[in-house]
């Protein structure tokens, strides 16, 4: 079916991040993966092209574009060039609204030029060892000590974690006020206890640096306060649709992109004197898969047309979440399947994706509170 989300003005810009990810990150892939971590020069490289920071006030060095779709070409045209490691997603999708809603003036002056230039890497640290999806089980603190906050506790699988140069920390202001005592604290590189363990070992997504957090004493300014004392949980229930929205437009690009890549292994391979394409079970497959991913990016793409109008409710954010990802676990393991003894070959494209995408229904929440999310907005 013939998508209707995107005006002329996305498609041209389609061509200019297709070029840019040809250009400036396809031929780094294996180098990166092999490190653990993309480099910072792909970061500049993507601010010069204007690739970062597209809602964000063009007197910071923004595009100045509130407009949701320019993200979604982002993000499909990394997934269709087979990059997981490029925290681009994370940086505009995730860190941005609540850099651009939340910032005063001078948070605004001191940081939004560096996040739209790629000089300032962002993350968010919300999970913790003993606290997941469960945001109001965190135990990290933050004291009010004179102009500071004195931070203590351990944040883990924090994507950007190794290169992120300000943190956006979800810390327990008010020990005793419950989802009401949390707040947002951005700490930046270089602030004394404020360590970095490893770099961890995941199954896939190899080259998106993801780390363990550690905040020991650290005197956070209180100038750095993101937003209103005890409105943190708020404020991550306002941003978490955005979030949600962007790993099911994600999980839907992939879903179509393995298939397709599936459909042609169909008709090159034979088996017993044929295509695989031409046995009927592989034909219901395919016609199967096919029919799943074509209603998925219609919901998709539904989804992202009531966002930018303002419309999208949690709701609907956690339903696309939670399909979108299972069908893009479900699509890329049968995928796997038809590819036989090939499939399991990591140069193959289907195999990259299958471990890189497994993280889809587990991060920004898993599939098992989204439906909590749906359930109880059905009264039960």
């Amino acid at each position: 079916m013939r998508r209707e989300l995107f005006e002329p003005e996305h498609e041209a810009f389609r061509e200019t991040v297709r070029t840019f990810v040809t250009k400036e990150l396809v031929p780094h892939v294996e180098e990166w993966e092999a490190a653990g971590v993309v480099s910072r020069e792909s970061w500049l490289a993507a601010g010069a092209q204007g690739l970062l920071g597209f809602a964000v006030d063009e007197r910071y060095g923004g595009g100045g574009v509130d407009d949701f779709r320019f993200n979604v070409v982002f993000d499909e045209e990394l997934v269709n060039a087979g990059i997981s490691g490029f925290g681009s997603p994370l940086h505009n999708d995730i860190i941005a609204p609540y850099l651009i809603k939340l910032a005063n003036d001078e948070q605004k002056q001191r940081w939004l030029p560096g996040f739209c230039s790629g000089e300032l890497i962002t993350a968010i640290a919300m999970t913790e060892p003993g606290a997941g999806s469960d945001l109001q089980g965190i135990r990290t603190t933050a004291v009010r000590d004179g102009d500071d906050y004195v931070l203590n506790g351990q944040k883990t699988f924090i994507s950007n974690g190794i290169l992120a140069d300000l943190v956006i920390v979800v810390a327990r202001t008010d020990p005793d006020a419950g989802h009401e005592g949390i707040s947002l604290l951005v700490v930046e590189r270089g602030m004394p206890g404020f360590e970095r363990g490893r770099n961890l070992d995941k199954i896939g997504q190899k080259s998106q640096d993801t780390a363990e957090l550690f905040f020991n004493d650290v005197r956070v300014p209180a100038r750095n306060l993101l937003g209103e004392e005890g409105q943190g949980f708020i404020y991550l229930m306002q941003n978490l649709p955005q979030e949600r929205l962007s790993i099911a437009v994600a999980s839907a690009a992939t879903a179509e992109k393995v298939l397709a890549i599936t459909k042609d292994y169909c008709r090159d391979r034979t088996a017993f004197g044929r295509p695989i394409g031409k046995f009927q079970h592989i034909r219901f497959e395919l016609a199967e898969m096919a029919t799943e991913v074509e209603i998925g990016r219609v919901f998709t793409d539904r989804c992202v047309a009531d966002h930018v109008r303002g419309e999208l409710d949690i709701e609907h954010a956690a339903m696309a979440k939670w399909w979108l990802s299972e069908l893009n676990k479900r699509v890329v393991d049968r995928c796997l399947q038809l590819h036989g003894g090939y499939g399991y070959m990591t140069e193959y494209p289907v195999a990259k994706a299958y471990l890189d995408s497994r993280i889809q229904t587990i991060y920004g929440g898993t599939t098992e509170i989204m439906k909590e999310i749906i359930g109880r907005s059905m009264g039960f």
